[in-house]
């Protein structure tokens, strides 16, 4: 019979999300060799406490990378609780492409964790289709938004606009261009098949 892990305590978990959150910036403003201890020191924790939820640099860029997937996509279920469905979709997409930015801050960090042996990206496909699917379903149910389209072809949309604005200074761009896509979302059913 195996045994569950317990949960980590109220402080644990605290130190935990601060280590996380501070290693994200970590790898994105000072690349992938920032040393362990200074993303330590900047969490406000000791080397020790940092080793012990995470044993390696590989562990600690994936779990990193994996918390951000998850505050992305665990997100759509909290804006869609507080605003209708098209606009909580839109407040997401800001989301997503914020995550976006600090993927591709952290890139040789996870490039590096990557060529180790690690994985970071496997479930990253599931979590973003389940999340915008969700956001797609609900702005389907209240007649707001198409009911015919893939969620992942909204999601690679959305990496095609962080691509072409990644620069901070093309942030009102992407605005612009979030609009566009969301605009086409919401108007009209699937057309009638183009012929031959």
């Amino acid at each position: 019979m195996t045994t569950q892990p317990s949960p980590l305590r109220a402080d644990a978990r605290r130190n935990r999300e601060r280590i996380l959150e501070t290693a994200v910036r970590a790898f994105s403003e000072k690349g992938a060799d920032v040393p362990i201890d200074t993303i330590a020191k900047a969490a406000g924790v000791g080397s020790a406490t940092l080793y012990r939820h995470f044993p390696t640099r590989e562990a600690l860029v994936e779990a990193a990378y994996r918390n951000e997937l998850a505050r992305v996509c665990d997100s759509a279920a909290e804006l869609l609780a507080d605003n209708p469905p098209d606009r909580a979709l839109r407040l997401w997409m800001d989301r997503f492409i914020d995550y976006l930015a600090a993927k591709h801050g952290m890139a040789d960090a996870l490039r590096a964790a990557v060529a180790s042996g690690a994985d970071p990206f496997a479930e990253t496909l599931d979590k973003l289709g389940t999340a915008i699917g969700t956001l797609l379903h609900a702005g389907a149910e209240a007649g707001l938004l198409r009911p015919d389209v893939d969620p992942l072809d909204v999601g690679f949309s959305l990496a095609g606009v962080a691509l072409v604005t990644s620069a901070p200074a093309q942030r009102e761009r992407a605005d612009r261009l979030l609009d566009l896509l969301l605009d086409g979302l919401r108007h009209g059913t699937a057309g009638p098949a183009p012929s031959s």
